[in-house]
């Protein structure tokens, strides 16, 4: 028995079978599996516990675009930091294929540099399946260095420190002061308004100097004669 034309329409226009699919390549963004990103924010100390288990929606489609976002990059260019002008900051990284399926979380290390040394501001610990983590709020005019380090698969749980999976890549930025920066162009605003009404005012003047204190009177030579 021959097919309708209409089965056979839809049978070439159904997607492939999910064990056909062609694996999603490397870059910045996740896989198309991984709708969430689970981490966890690690307070400091080690008798202050684990912390708590948090989701957050990966950024998909995002791009820096200047003025109102700076992009920083490590050395080895598997980590950047868009920092955006609300201060906030969305820290991205990539990982070979190979690399990624040794790993089985990312250790984010942060701090920033005072006036003689540098102090820790947030650990966090992030699964495998993560590329961005979004920091909310950074200081303006601080020098923040951010460190992810890959974790490994490991055989043993009891394991206590296990040995990274790859070098740590880190990267640096200062948040520009986006209020500061606010002001000043306000008040170039504001000061070349205010240089062109005086021009206007000054340009005004000498119209009513010329026109109307000094009138022009009639010459004598055209007086009637008696």
């Amino acid at each position: 028995m021959r097919a309708p034309p209409l089965l056979l329409l839809l049978a070439a226009c159904a997607p492939p079978p999910c064990a056909a699919a062609a694996p999603t390549p490397p870059g910045w963004e996740p896989a198309a599996d991984a709708p969430w990103c689970p981490y966890k924010v690690l307070p400091e100390g080690p008798e202050a516990g684990g912390g708590r288990l948090c989701f957050r929606s990966p950024a998909r489609g995002f791009r820096c675009q200047a003025p109102g976002c700076a992009a920083h990059a490590s050395a080895g260019r598997s980590l950047r930091a868009s920092v955006l002008r609300n201060r906030s900051v969305l820290l991205q990284w990539r990982l070979a294929p190979a690399e990624a399926r040794r790993v089985r979380a990312f250790a984010l290390n942060c701090s920033w540099r005072g006036a003689y040394t540098r102090f820790p501001c947030e650990r966090v610990l992030l699964g495998a399946s993560c590329r961005d983590y979004l920091l909310p709020d950074v200081h303006d005019g601080v020098r923040y260095r951010l460190c992810l380090q890959p974790l490994p698969l490991r055989a043993e749980p009891a394991a206590a420190s296990p040995e990274p999976a790859g070098p740590a890549e880190c990267v640096e930025f200062a948040a520009e002061p986006a209020g500061m920066r606010e002001i000043v162009v306000a008040m170039t605003a504001v000061g070349g308004s205010i240089c062109v009404m005086l021009v206007v005012i000054c340009l005004l003047v000498a119209y009513i100097t010329e026109n109307l204190m000094h009138p022009t009177f009639g010459r004598p030579g055209l007086r009637r004669q008696p």
